[in-house]
Order: structure tokens, then sequence, then C-alpha cells
């Protein structure tokens, strides 16, 4: 179906979690979008500004209403066979992280938008925050070649726990969030990632099989560029050096910094910066440093529904402007196969070449 440039896309959104109401309401405050239906498969409770919109018990009832859009934002499993339904049904996709739970998937995702001519976006959130550009701008001074140090680990509890033991039963942290962080090395080094190791380790009583909810990968890249990620997910994480995001070269050290009080399960965490520290290692003629660490203050920066609003304008503008997104796509797939490949070295205990 084709979007006309003077009416409101029509948008359904599958999956009314956390990140299907925060989608959902990005719909809802935007005028270049009318929500025409939404579906869970739980009776979930919404917020009264989106209690008003039709509900539909399938998926195939919301598809039946050819929607311009799609929003998945369902479990992992389920997001490549949904991204398919919708895309050979007529509508675009929005589909959140990770894109499929393994690469041949992925890969098909991919091939059938560009086979019906349809705009995928892939919720890497990070990617439409000001605040993270800049950071990636400023690492880019540092180096080549760079060690990329980056962490998020979560200390949950209650509800918080719930979801992440609901999530540990398809995919691990760091597939789940490494995909984000290794997109954000891969855009800094600039240069192809050749091997992955990956170690994982599970610390709770309540998961099974092989399911672990600690892990973390290394990266080392064409030119000598090294990546470092670690995530774990439960009560019994710490909340000392849960947020580490530093990148270093020769010229130096760029770094973000959170306030104090900042809690490692709050999804605000998860984007905000607080501020940024440039360390530049010149020295002068004494062998000390040249000047003092720069601090760039990063006030007013988008929030987590904010940032998802951002990711739908700019699938509205790809739409509207029949934007070229084959590089997103290369982008998805690689950071895909690098969160894949530390998942397999976990497992086989040795590292993989790529």
């Amino acid at each position: 179906m084709n979007a006309s440039a003077n009416r409101p896309l029509r948008a359904v959104v599958i999956g009314l979690g956390q990140m299907g109401r925060s989608h959902a309401l990005a719909y809802h405050d935007d005028p270049g979008y009318k929500i025409v239906g939404l579906h869970d498969r739980l009776p979930v409770q919404l917020p009264d500004t989106l209690a008003g919109y039709p509900r539909f018990d399938s998926v195939d009832a919301l598809l039946a209403l050819e929607p311009d859009v799609v929003a998945i934002c369902t479990y992992a499993p389920t997001h490549a066979e949904l991204a398919i339904r919708a895309m050979e049904a007529g509508a675009h996709v929005f589909v959140e992280k990770p894109l499929a739970t393994n690469l041949a998937d992925a890969r098909e995702v991919i091939e059938t938008a560009r086979r019906r001519s349809r705009k995928l976006v892939v919720g890497y959130i990070l990617r439409h925050h000001p605040s993270w550009s800049a950071f990636i701008d400023r690492a880019r001074e540092v180096g080549p070649p760079y060690v990329m140090r980056f962490n998020l680990n979560q200390q949950s509890s209650g509800s918080a726990w719930a979801i992440h033991k609901h999530l540990l039963e398809s995919t691990s942290p760091v597939v789940d969030c490494g995909i984000h962080y290794v997109d954000v090395m891969c855009r800094i080094a600039g240069s192809r990632p050749v091997q992955v190791r990956g170690m994982g380790l599970r610390l709770s009583s309540e998961l099974e099989g092989d399911q672990v909810n600690y892990g973390h990968l290394q990266v080392v890249f064409e030119d000598g560029s090294l990546g470092w990620y670690e995530a774990g997910w439960g009560p019994m994480l710490s909340e000392t050096a849960c947020f580490v995001k530093d990148v270093v070269g020769p010229r130096g050290a760029v770094s973000i910094l959170l306030p104090p009080d900042s809690k490692s399960a709050d999804v605000d965490t998860h984007t905000k910066t607080g501020s940024i520290r440039m360390h530049s290692a010149t020295l002068d003629s004494r062998g000390n440093f040249a000047g003092d660490d720069e601090w760039l203050s990063m006030t007013n920066e988008p929030g987590h529904y904010e940032l998802c609003a951002r990711e739908q304008r700019y699938l509205a503008a790809a739409i509207r402007e029949n934007r070229d997104l084959e590089r997103d796509y290369v982008d998805a797939l690689r950071s895909l196969e690098i969160v894949f490949a530390a998942e397999q070295s976990r497992r086989e205990k040795r590292a993989v070449d790529l």
C-alpha cells in the first residue's frame, strides 16, 4: 500500500508491554500517524491515553486493516515471523531489537523488505540520541586504534526481574542489550570486526538449561581495535560499575559519566549520558598533561519516550521521502553477527572468526 503524503500513516502496534506502550504513545502524539489498532496476547491494562483505541484479538485482524505501518514490540522469537507477515501484507515495519534470534531469519526479514520495497526500521534507540552521536564523534578523535569498553548491568527485582526472566527464555543479556553497544563500537572503529570471544554464567537458581543471566564479549577489529561489552540481569548484580561507557585511543579518552543517584534498572538510565569527559593525552615539554580534561554537559537530552518518538519520526521520513535504508540493514546484520558469535563462543568455549 502507498501512504499518501496528505494523510497520517495508519499504524498498528503488536505487543503492549513497556516498549509497545512507548511506541503507541509516540504514534498517539504524532500528527503524522493515526493508530487504527492494538494487539497483545494478554488482556493488559493501558494508560487512559491509549485505552480508547480499538483492540484486536489477533495479528490477522490487525493486518486485515491494511495498515501503513506495523510496530512489532513482542518478545524476540516472534520478531522475524511477524515482520515478514506484515511486509508481505504491504506494511512498512518498525521492529524492536533484536531483529531475529538467528542470522538466517534476520537475513530473510531484510530480503523481504528489499523484495517488497518496504521500509524496515529496527529499534536501535541510541542511533537517535544526540548525546550518543556526540559521544561517537568525540570518540573518533582519540584513535584509531581504539579500546572500547561498555557495560550495562541491571540490578533488578520484583516486576523488573520477572521481565528479565521472561526475556532469558529466548535471549541472553549480551544479545538483547549488546547489539546496541557493538553497533556503537562498529560506528566508532569504522573497521571490519574479525573475531569474537564470549563468556557467560548463570547466577540464579531460578534459571535453567542454557540460560545465563551474566555474560561478556570481546571483539577484535581488522585495524587492531578492541571492543569489550558486559551485561548482567538480576537481584544479585551490583550497582557498582554497572554503567561503563569509555573509549581510549592513542590521543586520549572519552567517557560518559552518569549522575551518582542513577539506578541501573531504570529504563531512562540506559540511554541518558549526564556528561561526557574528554581527556587529551597531549603532554607538555616537561612530560605533564598540556591541559585539563574537557567536560561536556548533556543537559535537556531526550528521555526514553522521546527517543521512541524520534525512532517513529525517522520511520515516517523514510516512508514519505523514500529514503534508502540499505546501510541500516547492513549494520543491523553486522551487530547481530557479533552478538550471535559471542553466544557461539560461550557455548563452544572458543574464539569465533567472522
